[in-house]
Protein backbone atom coordinates (compact mmCIF):
# COMPACT_ATOMS: atom_id res chain seq x y z
CA UNK A 1 0.00 0.00 0.00
CA UNK A 2 1.52 3.35 -1.04
CA UNK A 3 2.02 5.66 1.55
CA UNK A 4 0.21 8.91 2.04
CA UNK A 5 2.12 12.42 2.31
CA UNK A 6 2.26 12.53 5.54
CA UNK A 7 2.61 9.01 6.16
CA UNK A 8 6.10 9.37 3.76
CA UNK A 9 6.68 12.68 6.04
CA UNK A 10 6.54 11.11 9.09
CA UNK A 11 8.32 8.27 7.95
CA UNK A 12 10.93 10.88 7.28
CA UNK A 13 11.09 12.18 10.61
CA UNK A 14 11.64 9.29 12.24
CA UNK A 15 15.02 9.61 10.50
CA UNK A 16 16.07 12.86 12.12
CA UNK A 17 15.52 10.87 15.51
CA UNK A 18 17.96 8.67 14.76
CA UNK A 19 20.44 11.13 13.19
CA UNK A 20 20.12 12.65 15.99
CA UNK A 21 21.18 9.53 18.18
CA UNK A 22 23.97 9.22 16.21
CA UNK A 23 26.51 11.36 17.63
CA UNK A 24 25.91 9.31 20.95
CA UNK A 25 26.31 6.14 19.29
CA UNK A 26 29.43 7.25 17.41
CA UNK A 27 31.05 8.63 20.71
CA UNK A 28 31.46 4.41 20.94
CA UNK A 29 32.38 3.97 17.42
CA UNK A 30 35.56 6.47 17.86
CA UNK A 31 38.50 3.86 17.59
CA UNK A 32 37.78 2.85 14.17
CA UNK A 33 39.69 5.21 11.80
CA UNK A 34 37.39 7.42 9.29
CA UNK A 35 36.85 5.50 5.94
CA UNK A 36 36.68 2.02 8.18
CA UNK A 37 33.89 3.21 9.58
CA UNK A 38 32.54 4.20 6.70
CA UNK A 39 33.11 0.91 4.74
CA UNK A 40 31.84 -1.28 7.62
CA UNK A 41 28.62 0.87 8.76
CA UNK A 42 27.29 1.17 4.74
CA UNK A 43 28.01 -2.65 3.95
CA UNK A 44 26.16 -2.92 6.92
CA UNK A 45 23.39 -0.84 5.86
CA UNK A 46 23.99 -3.03 2.73
CA UNK A 47 23.33 -6.15 4.60
CA UNK A 48 19.60 -4.67 5.87
CA UNK A 49 18.38 -4.35 2.15
CA UNK A 50 19.51 -7.57 1.49
CA UNK A 51 17.64 -9.28 3.75
CA UNK A 52 14.58 -7.37 2.84
CA UNK A 53 14.83 -8.59 -1.04
CA UNK A 54 16.02 -12.09 0.37
CA UNK A 55 12.20 -12.18 2.64
CA UNK A 56 10.49 -10.54 -0.27
CA UNK A 57 12.07 -12.82 -3.13
CA UNK A 58 12.68 -9.47 -5.04
CA UNK A 59 14.82 -9.59 -8.39
CA UNK A 60 17.31 -7.38 -6.37
CA UNK A 61 19.34 -6.39 -10.10
CA UNK A 62 16.42 -4.73 -11.03
CA UNK A 63 17.09 -1.99 -8.54
CA UNK A 64 20.97 -1.01 -9.91
CA UNK A 65 19.99 -0.75 -13.62
CA UNK A 66 19.80 3.08 -13.68
CA UNK A 67 21.04 5.91 -16.27
CA UNK A 68 24.76 7.47 -14.78
CA UNK A 69 23.13 10.65 -13.40
CA UNK A 70 21.03 8.20 -10.95
CA UNK A 71 23.98 6.86 -9.79
CA UNK A 72 26.24 9.84 -9.64
CA UNK A 73 23.71 11.94 -7.76
CA UNK A 74 23.24 8.72 -5.36
CA UNK A 75 27.31 8.63 -4.68
CA UNK A 76 27.67 11.94 -4.70
CA UNK A 77 25.10 12.47 -1.81
CA UNK A 78 26.51 9.84 0.47
CA UNK A 79 30.36 9.25 0.21
CA UNK A 80 30.31 12.75 -1.27
CA UNK A 81 29.07 14.02 2.13
CA UNK A 82 31.23 11.50 4.63
CA UNK A 83 33.84 12.00 2.68
CA UNK A 84 34.21 15.48 3.09
CA UNK A 85 33.14 15.39 6.32
CA UNK A 86 35.53 13.19 7.88
CA UNK A 87 38.09 15.05 6.04
CA UNK A 88 37.09 18.12 7.33
CA UNK A 89 37.26 17.09 11.36
CA UNK A 90 41.02 16.34 10.23
CA UNK A 91 41.36 20.02 9.40
CA UNK A 92 39.53 21.67 11.62
CA UNK A 93 37.80 21.54 14.89
CA UNK A 94 34.93 19.46 15.89
CA UNK A 95 32.69 22.08 17.27
CA UNK A 96 33.63 24.15 13.97
CA UNK A 97 32.79 21.58 11.41
CA UNK A 98 29.52 20.39 13.53
CA UNK A 99 28.12 24.35 12.80
CA UNK A 100 28.66 24.18 9.19
CA UNK A 101 27.49 20.81 8.36
CA UNK A 102 24.89 21.69 10.18
CA UNK A 103 23.93 24.24 7.54
CA UNK A 104 21.93 21.51 5.49
CA UNK A 105 19.07 22.07 6.61
CA UNK A 106 19.00 25.65 5.97
CA UNK A 107 19.88 25.23 2.31
CA UNK A 108 18.06 21.99 1.88
CA UNK A 109 15.15 24.65 2.49
CA UNK A 110 16.42 27.15 0.40
CA UNK A 111 16.92 24.49 -2.74
CA UNK A 112 13.38 23.23 -2.64
CA UNK A 113 12.68 26.89 -4.21
CA UNK A 114 13.69 25.20 -7.21
CA UNK A 115 11.64 22.22 -7.45
CA UNK A 116 8.86 22.71 -9.49
CA UNK A 117 5.60 23.36 -8.09
CA UNK A 118 7.40 24.54 -4.37
CA UNK A 119 7.74 28.19 -3.43
CA UNK A 120 9.64 29.56 -0.71
CA UNK A 121 7.90 32.72 1.64
CA UNK A 122 8.97 34.98 4.15
CA UNK A 123 8.15 32.49 6.89
CA UNK A 124 10.75 29.58 5.59
CA UNK A 125 13.21 31.90 5.52
CA UNK A 126 13.02 33.42 9.03
CA UNK A 127 12.42 30.47 10.99
CA UNK A 128 15.53 28.76 9.18
CA UNK A 129 17.83 31.46 9.73
CA UNK A 130 16.21 31.83 13.61
CA UNK A 131 16.94 27.94 14.13
CA UNK A 132 20.44 28.23 12.24
CA UNK A 133 21.01 30.91 15.21
CA UNK A 134 19.69 28.53 18.01
CA UNK A 135 22.81 25.70 16.66
CA UNK A 136 25.03 28.75 16.43
CA UNK A 137 24.29 29.44 20.74
CA UNK A 138 24.56 25.76 20.80
CA UNK A 139 28.20 25.44 19.83
CA UNK A 140 28.78 28.34 21.90
CA UNK A 141 32.01 30.83 22.62
CA UNK A 142 33.82 28.35 20.17
CA UNK A 143 32.05 29.81 16.95
CA UNK A 144 33.55 33.47 17.89
CA UNK A 145 36.96 31.67 16.65
CA UNK A 146 36.23 30.53 13.40
CA UNK A 147 37.66 31.23 10.25
CA UNK A 148 40.58 32.80 11.64
CA UNK A 149 42.72 30.92 8.96
CA UNK A 150 44.43 28.49 10.23
CA UNK A 151 41.78 25.76 9.58
CA UNK A 152 39.82 27.24 6.45
CA UNK A 153 40.65 24.62 4.85
CA UNK A 154 38.78 22.55 6.80
CA UNK A 155 36.23 24.78 6.94
CA UNK A 156 35.67 25.19 3.37
CA UNK A 157 35.31 21.38 3.40
CA UNK A 158 32.35 21.20 5.96
CA UNK A 159 30.53 23.82 4.03
CA UNK A 160 30.71 21.20 1.25
CA UNK A 161 29.86 18.54 2.56
CA UNK A 162 26.94 20.80 3.92
CA UNK A 163 26.09 21.97 0.20
CA UNK A 164 26.60 18.28 -1.17
CA UNK A 165 24.32 16.66 1.38
CA UNK A 166 21.55 19.48 0.88
CA UNK A 167 22.10 19.47 -3.03
CA UNK A 168 21.58 15.23 -2.43
CA UNK A 169 18.13 15.38 -0.58
CA UNK A 170 16.43 17.91 -3.13
CA UNK A 171 17.77 16.29 -6.26
CA UNK A 172 16.36 12.50 -4.92
CA UNK A 173 13.00 14.29 -5.39
CA UNK A 174 13.83 15.32 -8.89
CA UNK A 175 14.41 11.30 -9.42
CA UNK A 176 11.32 10.91 -7.58
CA UNK A 177 10.90 7.90 -9.84
CA UNK A 178 13.98 5.75 -8.64
CA UNK A 179 12.63 2.91 -6.15
CA UNK A 180 14.05 3.42 -2.43
CA UNK A 181 15.71 -0.41 -2.89
CA UNK A 182 18.16 1.18 -4.93
CA UNK A 183 20.09 3.08 -1.83
CA UNK A 184 20.69 -0.37 -1.00
CA UNK A 185 22.91 -0.37 -3.83
CA UNK A 186 24.30 2.93 -3.11
CA UNK A 187 25.12 1.88 0.15
CA UNK A 188 27.22 -0.89 -1.13
CA UNK A 189 29.08 1.28 -3.49
CA UNK A 190 29.45 3.82 -0.94
CA UNK A 191 30.93 0.78 1.18
CA UNK A 192 33.35 -0.36 -1.50
CA UNK A 193 35.23 3.30 -1.76
CA UNK A 194 35.24 3.56 1.73
CA UNK A 195 37.22 0.73 1.45
CA UNK A 196 39.39 1.72 -1.06
CA UNK A 197 39.99 4.97 0.36
CA UNK A 198 40.68 3.25 3.92
CA UNK A 199 43.39 0.70 2.05
CA UNK A 200 45.00 3.97 0.58
CA UNK A 201 45.02 6.55 3.84
CA UNK A 202 44.50 4.43 6.82
CA UNK A 203 45.51 1.78 8.69
CA UNK A 204 42.76 -0.89 9.49
CA UNK A 205 42.21 -1.42 13.73
CA UNK A 206 40.78 -4.47 14.60
CA UNK A 207 41.47 -4.76 18.58
CA UNK A 208 38.88 -2.14 19.97
CA UNK A 209 36.59 -2.42 22.95
CA UNK A 210 33.22 -4.47 21.99
CA UNK A 211 31.04 -1.53 22.80
CA UNK A 212 33.17 -0.17 19.38
CA UNK A 213 31.80 -2.77 17.78
CA UNK A 214 28.09 -2.73 18.91
CA UNK A 215 27.93 0.74 18.09
CA UNK A 216 29.05 0.17 14.36
CA UNK A 217 26.69 -2.14 13.93
CA UNK A 218 24.18 -0.22 15.50
CA UNK A 219 25.11 2.99 13.37
CA UNK A 220 24.50 0.58 10.44
CA UNK A 221 21.14 -0.84 10.78
CA UNK A 222 19.75 2.69 12.24
CA UNK A 223 21.34 6.18 10.88
CA UNK A 224 23.45 4.93 7.92
CA UNK A 225 20.68 2.27 7.14
CA UNK A 226 17.02 2.24 8.10
CA UNK A 227 17.55 5.99 8.32
CA UNK A 228 19.16 6.50 5.16
CA UNK A 229 15.74 4.72 3.61
CA UNK A 230 13.33 6.22 5.38
CA UNK A 231 14.31 9.21 4.13
CA UNK A 232 14.60 8.63 0.65
CA UNK A 233 10.96 7.94 0.76
CA UNK A 234 10.26 11.05 3.13
CA UNK A 235 12.17 13.43 0.53
CA UNK A 236 10.67 12.13 -2.37
CA UNK A 237 7.21 11.10 -1.52
CA UNK A 238 6.68 13.64 1.60
CA UNK A 239 6.80 17.03 1.98
CA UNK A 240 10.49 17.94 1.88
CA UNK A 241 10.60 21.69 2.87
CA UNK A 242 8.71 20.60 6.11
CA UNK A 243 11.49 17.53 6.68
CA UNK A 244 14.03 20.18 5.87
CA UNK A 245 13.16 22.39 8.46
CA UNK A 246 12.25 19.62 11.44
CA UNK A 247 16.07 18.89 10.19
CA UNK A 248 17.04 21.77 12.56
CA UNK A 249 16.19 19.46 15.72
CA UNK A 250 18.93 17.27 15.23
CA UNK A 251 21.76 18.63 17.13
CA UNK A 252 18.85 19.27 19.69
CA UNK A 253 18.13 15.68 19.93
CA UNK A 254 21.58 14.99 20.00
CA UNK A 255 22.72 17.09 22.90
CA UNK A 256 19.69 16.43 24.90
CA UNK A 257 20.74 12.81 24.68
CA UNK A 258 24.15 13.43 25.68
CA UNK A 259 23.34 15.63 28.50
CA UNK A 260 21.20 12.28 29.32
CA UNK A 261 23.56 9.83 29.32
CA UNK A 262 25.92 11.99 31.02
CA UNK A 263 28.09 13.38 28.76
CA UNK A 264 26.85 17.11 28.83
CA UNK A 265 25.77 19.48 31.26
CA UNK A 266 21.88 21.29 30.60
CA UNK A 267 22.77 25.34 31.08
CA UNK A 268 21.10 28.41 29.96
CA UNK A 269 22.80 28.10 26.76
CA UNK A 270 21.41 24.94 25.89
CA UNK A 271 17.85 26.61 27.30
CA UNK A 272 18.11 29.63 24.74
CA UNK A 273 19.23 27.44 22.12
CA UNK A 274 16.00 25.21 22.59
CA UNK A 275 14.00 28.00 22.29
CA UNK A 276 15.33 29.36 19.41
CA UNK A 277 15.47 25.81 17.23
CA UNK A 278 11.97 25.45 18.27
CA UNK A 279 10.64 28.14 17.43
CA UNK A 280 12.46 28.64 14.22
CA UNK A 281 10.58 25.19 13.28
CA UNK A 282 6.95 26.44 14.50
CA UNK A 283 7.30 29.74 12.46
CA UNK A 284 9.27 28.11 9.15
CA UNK A 285 6.35 25.25 9.67
CA UNK A 286 3.13 27.09 10.36
CA UNK A 287 1.59 26.54 7.12
CA UNK A 288 2.10 22.89 7.48
CA UNK A 289 1.17 23.13 11.49
CA UNK A 290 -2.29 24.76 10.31
CA UNK A 291 -2.72 22.41 7.73
CA UNK A 292 -2.27 19.87 10.29
CA UNK A 293 -4.63 21.21 12.62
CA UNK A 294 -7.46 22.12 9.48
CA UNK A 295 -7.48 18.29 9.16
CA UNK A 296 -8.30 17.05 12.56
CA UNK A 297 -10.46 19.80 12.94
CA UNK A 298 -12.66 18.10 9.58
CA UNK A 299 -15.44 15.36 10.67
CA UNK A 300 -14.85 12.43 10.01
CA UNK A 301 -15.92 10.82 6.33
CA UNK A 302 -14.90 14.68 4.74
CA UNK A 303 -11.41 13.80 2.70
CA UNK A 304 -9.10 16.44 1.81
CA UNK A 305 -8.52 17.78 -1.44
CA UNK A 306 -4.95 17.59 -2.46
CA UNK A 307 -4.67 21.74 -2.16
CA UNK A 308 -5.02 20.43 1.91
CA UNK A 309 -2.29 18.56 1.67
CA UNK A 310 0.58 19.55 3.75
CA UNK A 311 2.73 21.79 1.36
CA UNK A 312 0.14 22.56 -1.27
CA UNK A 313 -2.17 25.62 -1.87
CA UNK A 314 -4.39 27.19 0.76
CA UNK A 315 -7.76 25.03 1.34
CA UNK A 316 -10.51 26.15 -1.14
CA UNK A 317 -13.82 26.39 0.47
CA UNK A 318 -16.14 23.51 -0.07
CA UNK A 319 -20.31 24.28 -1.74
CA UNK A 320 -23.01 23.35 0.89
CA UNK A 321 -24.54 20.18 -0.04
Amino acid sequence: MALSQRGATLLGMTTILQWGAQVLISTYAVAFPPFQLIAMTFFIAFLVMLGKWLWNGDDMLRHIRHGAAVWAIGLAGLFGYYALYYVALRHAPAVDVALLVNLWPLLMVLFTGFLPGERLRWYHIAGCLIGAGGSVVLLGPAVLSMFDGAHLAGQLLAIASAIVWAAFCVSSRAVGTVPTDTVGWYCLATAALGLACHALFEGTVVTVAPSAWWATLALGIGPVGLAFFAWDIGVKRGNIRLLGVMAFSTPMISTALLIATGHGVLDARVAVAALLITGGTLLAAREEIASLARSRARPQGVRSSPSQEPGGAAAKSRASS
